[in-house]
């Protein structure tokens, strides 16, 4: 799993904690937050299954097409995230995004990019409800085949 633009480590340090059998990648693009992020990272004793990467989603070549899940939150509009994000994931691997109430007009408005980067499966799920309110606004698509 990749989060991209982790920051404070919002989703992916999250993640790794409440799910001890996932393997983390970091990638934040600013080195104060980088820094902040290793630092987390190993007091919170999760180095051996979580790493940080400096550098943006689409520079960060090395690790293109090797994630199942990459996750982003409050990071672009839909339409520039997806050429950040969609490079990291393998064939069938799904995007999650975390937006707001404007989800469905962002999908809208990235129909081109959602085609040219062969997603399937978008769509927009409300999650957390009854628990929090309001409830967090989920954006999940499939690179390639439909699952």
């Amino acid at each position: 799993m990749a989060d991209v633009g982790s920051g404070a480590g919002l989703p992916g340090v999250v993640w790794a904690l409440a799910r001890p059998d996932l393997r983390v990648t970091l990638i934040e693009p600013l080195l104060r937050r980088a820094n902040f992020l290793t630092q987390a990272v190993e007091n919170l004793g999760i180095a051996d299954r979580v790493s940080v990467l400096r550098g943006r989603g689409e520079e960060v070549k090395a690790v293109w097409g090797t994630f199942d899940v990459v996750t982003a939150r409050a990071v672009a509009p839909l339409g520039k995230l997806l050429g950040w994000t969609i490079p990291l994931l393998r064939e069938g691997g799904r995007l999650v995004t975390l937006k707001g109430q404007s989800a469905a007009e962002e999908i809208e408005s990235a129909s081109a990019e959602i085609t040219h980067f062969r997603l399937t499966d978008v769509r927009v799920v409300q999650v957390g409800s009854p628990w929090v309110e309001p409830a967090t606004t989920v954006v999940t698509a499939h690179l390639g085949a439909a699952q």
